[in-house]
């Protein structure tokens, strides 16, 4: 496949990019340049931070990894998981060296599928993954508005909580950050970083005080056999082994978005070598902070009972800080603490699921693409995409009220999605030989490459699996896992989706390989036709 001779003209030193006679910036995406490009290499890494929020993520879905396994399933189940997404992280931030694209897996799908499978690979891949995000952020919007519920519960033991209260505040966290992400776009890199840094001082307090605290109240440590060796397995299945890797599903959930920092790449100079920095502080940092605060709280815990017994909303974590500070003024700080954690990091979330169907609406994959794509002369972002993503969230929100057990179906279904959509990206790229890339600064030597990418490929395929599983026996109508069932019902839907797409007008990513990041390919003239003749689609 050849790719036709574009004009450029000198480049900005700043940015490395030109300025094409139509006075068009146009970027590895095929698309042209219209978002600033603010974020620097420590921004980037803050992105990726609290994009991830792994200490906080984990901490609100603890009690998934202390059903299968206690201490040693949360620990151990967290190194597994990090184990297993350190080579999807070489994966993706192969790709993203080779093709810088906001749209990341929908982009890099489209060519490591090839002509033949690239369009429907890309079209499954780059929905997963937004739709995944958007799943993702409610969940983490949840444990923060529980926070706020649990706050209240510990100076009134009386009350009883309602599902409807914990919505109320889920909602005025999501109008919050909605409202930073949608008008603050200019001040979002300095905010990033100083987030960033925020969120590393709060999970290094916590941490902090819930290894001093149990010594100074006379509480006691748990033993270390607690912590590190007995294994207890309450969910009722029979093998142990296979309760460990469950519950390795909270690991997962833990480190497991490392795209976040991709889906920046059209919003910071020098991409190429910048987002495998990112890829690479985010999973480091997230693992360290967490693997740090989880051996703390589990240090604090005395009983195990109280902690799955409590009334405190659907929280355990606050009854552990209540065992590590032995007063309702301690845990109330520490989860404010936790609270305002969230607050910071829920904003990254949002911004990744709005810059995610924003580049989908480019390539007209949405309905109400043209007014979905338009970026916001006023407020410097993809306003229109931006507001339905948080619309989309809140909607999730409405489905707590209604059903506890299908909200937690979207929330297992985060995990499998992104990864789903990872794989469409890397398998096509292990099975071609990684031919169909070409090699940007950070690339990984043969046989290594194939190896990491092999064993990325493989974790997802066998552990989506295992992760669709019901999470205890006997298998009950609430107990059950719905994660297979909204996967599945969302692929029917996006199936016929595409089925009736592609025949109208849908052509898939346009991806220009001979741009360096933002380098500027010409296009001449302004009609839709016009531009598709002039950008090479990697699929024609």
């Amino acid at each position: 496949m050849s790719i036709d001779e574009k004009k450029t003209v000198d480049a900005s030193p700043k940015y490395e990019a030109g300025v094409a006679e139509e006075g068009e910036i146009i970027n590895v995406s095929g698309h042209a340049q219209e978002l600033d490009r603010s974020f620097g290499v420590l921004s980037v890494c803050a992105v990726g931070i609290i994009s991830n929020n792994a200490w906080g993520a984990g901490g609100g879905t603890l009690v998934i990894a202390l059903y299968n396994g206690g201490g040693p399933g949360v620990l151990y189940g967290l190194l597994a998981a990090a184990f297993f997404y350190a080579f999807i992280c070489l994966g993706l931030a192969e790709l993203a060296s080779a093709i810088p694209s906001s749209a990341n897996v929908y982009h890099w799908a489209s060519v490591t599928g090839g002509p033949k499978y690239g369009r429907v690979l890309s079209w499954y891949g780059g929905w997963f993954n937004g739709i995944a995000w958007v799943f993702g952020a409610a969940a983490v919007t949840l444990p923060g508005a529980n926070v706020a519920i649990a706050v209240y519960a510990l100076y009134h033991p009386e009350y009883v909580p309602e599902r409807w209260h914990v919505f109320i505040a889920y909602l005025g966290i999501t109008a919050i950050d909605g409202s930073l992400v949608l008008f603050g776009q200019k001040y979002l890199a300095r905010a990033a970083s100083a987030c960033g840094m925020l969120c590393m001082l709060i999970v290094f307090i916590s941490t902090m005080v819930c290894a001093i605290m149990p010594s100074r109240t006379g509480a006691g440590y748990a033993t270390n056999s607690f912590v590190w060796s007995d294994f207890q397995n309450l969910t009722g299945w029979s093998s142990n082994g296979f309760v460990f890797l469950m519950g390795m599903l909270n690991g997962a959930f833990t480190v497991g978005t490392p795209d976040g920092v991709c889906h920046m790449c059209e919003e910071m100079p020098n991409p190429r070598v910048n987002v495998p920095k990112g890829i690479a502080a985010q999973i480091i940092i997230g693992l360290l902070s967490t693997f740090c605060f989880f051996t703390a709280i589990l240090y604090s815990i005395t009983s195990l009972d109280d902690v799955f017994a409590t009334n405190i909303v659907s929280l355990p974590l606050a009854a552990i800080y209540q065992q590590a500070t032995r007063s309702n003024a301690g845990t109330t700080a520490l989860l404010i603490l936790f609270l305002v954690n969230f607050l910071i990091t829920i904003p990254g979330c949002q911004v990744v699921c709005g810059r995610m169907l924003w580049t989908l609406a480019r390539d007209d994959a949405t309905p109400a693409s043209h007014w979905l794509r338009k970026v916001s002369p006023r407020w410097k972002n993809p306003f229109n995409a931006q507001l339905v993503v948080i619309a989309g969230i809140l909607v999730l929100g409405c489905v707590y009220i209604g059903s506890a057990t299908a909200f937690n179906a979207i929330v297992g279904s985060f995990a499998i999605m992104t990864t789903l959509s990872y794989l469409s990206a890397l398998l096509p790229h292990l099975l071609t030989g990684r031919r169909n890339i070409r090699p940007g600064p950070f690339w990984m030597p043969s046989p290594w490459g194939e190896i990491a990418l092999g064993i990325a490929s493989t974790y997802i395929i066998v552990f989506n699996v295992i992760y669709c599983f019901p999470f205890s026996m006997p298998v009950t109508a609430l107990g059950m896992n719905y994660a297979s069932v909204m996967v599945g019902g969302i692929t029917i839907l996006l199936t016929g989706w595409y089925l009736w797409k592609r025949k109208h007008g849908y052509i898939g990513p346009q991806v220009a390989l001979d741009a360096r990041d933002d380098i500027v390919v010409g296009i001449v003239g302004g009609g839709k036709s016009e531009e598709e003749g002039r950008r090479r689609s990697l699929l024609s």
